[in-house]
């Protein structure tokens, strides 16, 4: 598997991927540069969401496919935004109001922590039986003043306490080696070493 096709037209993800997967030598095509639509997300869990997304981008591209489902879940909010991260505040997507609405539900709460929570499927072809699932999580809190320019999403406002620092403030390499997606493409890498 020297080409896969990402199931994702997100610029920010594409770039951590194509930094995680580089020694591998791995060519990573996005989706949108095959003519492959989005797949719909209707799905109540990260893991089916991210399979829903490789099979159909498999299908549509004649490759294997790499997809994550990924989000932030706040522990006040019973773990939203959740599978809803990306579209948080509605249609068209935009992480600034997507982060206003965060902020707005959390101002008077006390509990601040959240986590970003992702699931990573490797399926060799569509109608694969045996995808390589893989997953990761990245503790936090949410703070409401946007800090650091770097990363995307809700990064601005996850603040990691042990570092003075949120998200969006780390150099990526320190970003992926610490973040939710790095840990589980770390994971899946790991599998695929072992045979799976």
């Amino acid at each position: 598997m020297k080409k896969l096709v990402l199931a994702s037209s997100n610029p920010g993800k594409l770039r951590e991927f194509e930094t995680l997967l580089a020694p591998l030598g791995m060519d990573i095509v996005p989706q949108s540069s095959l003519g492959v639509t989005e797949a719909e997300e209707p799905h109540a869990s990260f893991v089916e969401n991210a399979l829903a997304k490789a099979r159909h981008a498999s299908r549509r591209a004649g490759l294997p496919a790499l997809a994550d489902d990924s989000g932030i879940c706040a522990r006040a909010l019973g773990g939203e935004p959740g599978v809803h991260s990306a579209r948080f505040a509605g249609e068209p997507r935009s992480d600034a109001r997507n982060n206003e609405k965060l902020i707005a539900l959390l101002a008077d709460k006390d509990d601040r922590r959240a986590h970003y929570y992702c699931v990573i499927v490797l399926m060799r072809h569509a109608d694969d039986p045996e995808p390589v699932i893989a997953e990761g999580s990245w503790a936090g809190e949410i703070v409401a003043q946007p800090r650091g320019a770097s990363g995307f999403g809700y990064d601005p406002h996850f603040f990691l306490r042990d570092l003075g620092k949120t998200a969006a403030e780390l150099e990526p390499e320190q970003k992926n080696l610490l973040s939710h997606r790095g840990k589980a493409l770390r994971r899946l890498l790991a599998k695929l070493k072992e045979g799976a």
